[in-house]
């Protein structure tokens, strides 16, 4: 029978971890990842996990022992955040293009300089074009219940590629609330061992990341393409499967909250969903139709699903904890391209909030809105990027 109990993001990623049953686990603490991996040396530790747990010397070597250890077909893990997702760069890429199914958590934190624990998603974003699919959850619940859907959508034969499960640093790492952890028979049901398609075999030989010309590269960029596509469809069927089986749906792509009639509507990911929420609903209730769409999968883009949502409100707010330095917000242009082509194109403004942990208040969120309306009532008023709470402007 499932226990409900109060946990803290990393730990619930961590029960989640345990339950999907990884063979290797490759480890390098960093703040705020670090409590995720010792946890998960506890539990290998006193024996509530068989696994191989590999200290290594540093976040490239993680990924490079979990590259390894899934070429031989085991099941993987590893987790990281920020200067730590940097340097594992180079070895992004060559998980992703070998199609090697490894799932890492990543606890968002910004990027130095200046030097910074704090969270924003700085880090995970600036790795989007890395051939990792990139799922990002608001709460600890959110956090266990995606990592174990992400297993099965990695492993899965159409799609084989890595997937990234993104929380929000300490606010969501380190706070605790009430989690449901389901038993390990209840999962077993809902992710089966893996059966690896591609795997070293001395008795019939393989070779993995072989020297490719130009007469056959396009094709293996292609080959990932079609598995994240693959992934766009299987998102939210293996979300409504889960939600079948434990009853929670977080949404799958994408999770829209009082959108249908919304005027105004801000696009947001992570942990700062729940507070515009909270402020659509005060606002609905002074008159004013907003609404919140959580973007739940950063990699594959859903355009659709995302232009099908916006397209008919008179304004579009996108709220990005991260910024591309000469042109805007990613999730901004993400969102702009999305609508390209659309019959109806309401006005998007780009709101860059909550960099280096700075909070995001309601009143922010409210003031958001509030620029939204003066967007359409008075054309040419707003920036197109508007960063918030800034403490000095040129």
């Amino acid at each position: 029978m499932a226990e409900r109990k109060f946990l803290n993001g990393n730990y619930a990623l961590a029960a989640a971890v345990k339950l999907a049953a990884p063979e290797v686990i490759a480890a390098y603490p960093i703040t705020p990842q670090s409590s995720i991996v010792e946890k998960l040396a506890e539990f290998v530790s006193n024996g509530e996990l068989e696994a191989d747990f590999i200290k290594v010397e540093s976040e490239h070597s993680a990924l490079a022992a979990c590259y390894g250890a899934a070429s031989t077909g085991c099941r993987v893990f590893t987790a990281t955040s920020s200067q730590g997702l940097a340097y594992m760069a180079e070895m992004l890429p060559y998980v992703s293009g070998n199609r090697f199914p490894v799932v890492m958590a990543v606890a968002n934190r910004g990027l130095a300089a200046p030097w910074t624990i704090w969270g924003d998603h700085q880090d995970a974003v600036s790795m989007r074009d890395h051939g990792w699919i990139q799922l990002h959850v608001e709460n600890a619940q959110e956090a266990l219940d995606t990592c174990l859907q992400a297993y099965k959508l990695a492993e899965h034969p159409g799609v084989l590629t890595p997937v990234m499960v993104c929380l929000d640093g300490f606010v969501l790492s380190h706070t605790e609330e009430l989690v449901e952890v389901p038993t390990a028979e209840e999962v077993k049901g809902f992710l089966p061992p893996y059966e690896p398609m591609h795997a070293v075999d001395m008795n019939n030989p393989t070779t993995f990341c072989i020297g490719a010309g130009p007469d056959v590269f396009t094709e293996y960029k292609y080959s990932q393409q079609l598995g994240m596509e693959a992934a766009l469809e299987l998102i939210p069927e293996i979300a409504a499967e889960f939600a079948e089986k434990f009853g929670r749906n977080h949404g799958g792509l994408i999770e829209s909250y009082s959108c249908e009639d919304a005027e105004y509507i801000l696009v947001s990911m992570g942990s700062v969903t729940g507070t515009a929420r909270v402020v659509a609903d005060q606002l609905r209730s002074e008159g004013v139709k907003a609404g919140i769409l959580k973007l739940r999968a950063f990699r594959p883009f859903p355009i659709q699903a995302v232009s099908q949502v916006i397209k008919r409100a008179k304004g579009i707010g996108v709220l990005d904890r991260d910024y591309s330095y000469g042109n805007e917000g990613a999730l901004a242009t993400e969102v702009k391209a999305a609508l390209y082509g659309s019959d109806v194109r309401p006005s998007v403004t780009n709101f860059i909030a909550g960099l280096g942990g700075r909070d995001i208040l309601p009143s922010d969120i409210r003031e958001m809105f509030a620029v939204l309306e003066r967007s359409v009532s008075q054309p040419g008023s707003v920036k197109p990027v508007n960063f918030v709470g800034l403490r000095w402007q040129r």
